[in-house]
C-alpha cells in the first residue's frame, strides 16, 4: 500500500527508558534530556524519510515519552532517538547524564529493547 494511502494514527510510546542498559551498554539517567522541544520524527533515523509529526515529548518517571502521528504505526513498533552527548560518566556502563535530543525515529529494532510504541489510535483523515 502506498505511504499516502496507509491509515494515519496517533501513537504514544517511549523513545528512551531510564536506568536500563541498552544493547551497547549505555544507560540513560533521569534528567538527561532536560527541557525538550519538539523534534522531527523519522523512519530509521533517515532525515529523507519523515515518518510523521511529534505532538508532545518530555521526560516522565519512566523515560522520554513521545506522542505523535504517523501512517503505518503499530503497537510494539520500536522507537529510538538521535542525540549528542553533553555529559557522561564511565563505569561498568556509560551513564548518559546530559543529552541534546536531535530527532526521534520509528525503527524496526530499537537500541533499547523497551523503547516501544505502547498505544495507537487510528483516526480519519482531516481529524
Amino acid at each position: 500500500m502506498a505511504e499516502t494511502q496507509r491509515e494515519a494514527a496517533r501513537f504514544a510510546g517511549y523513545a528512551a527508558v531510564f536506568d536500563r542498559a541498552d544493547r551497547s551498554g549505555d544507560v540513560i539517567r533521569p534528567g538527561a534530556f532536560g527541557a525538550v522541544g519538539l523534534v522531527p520524527l523519522y523512519w530509521q533515523h533517515d532525515p529523507r524519510r519523515v515518518a510523521g509529526v511529534i505532538e508532545a515529548i518530555g521526560e516522565d518517571a519512566k523515560g522520554l515519552r513521545v506522542i505523535g502521528r504517523a501512517a503505518g504505526v503499530a503497537e510494539g513498533m520500536g522507537l529510538s532517538f538521535g542525540y549528542r552527548v553533553r555529559r557522561a560518566t564511565q563505569g561498568t556502563n556509560r551513564q548518559l547524564e546530559a543529552l541534546e535530543l536531535i530527532e526521534v525515529s520509528l525503527v524496526r529494532t530499537p537500541m533499547q529493547p523497551l523503547a516501544r510504541v505502547h498505544a495507537v489510535e487510528i483516526f480519519e483523515a482531516g481529524e
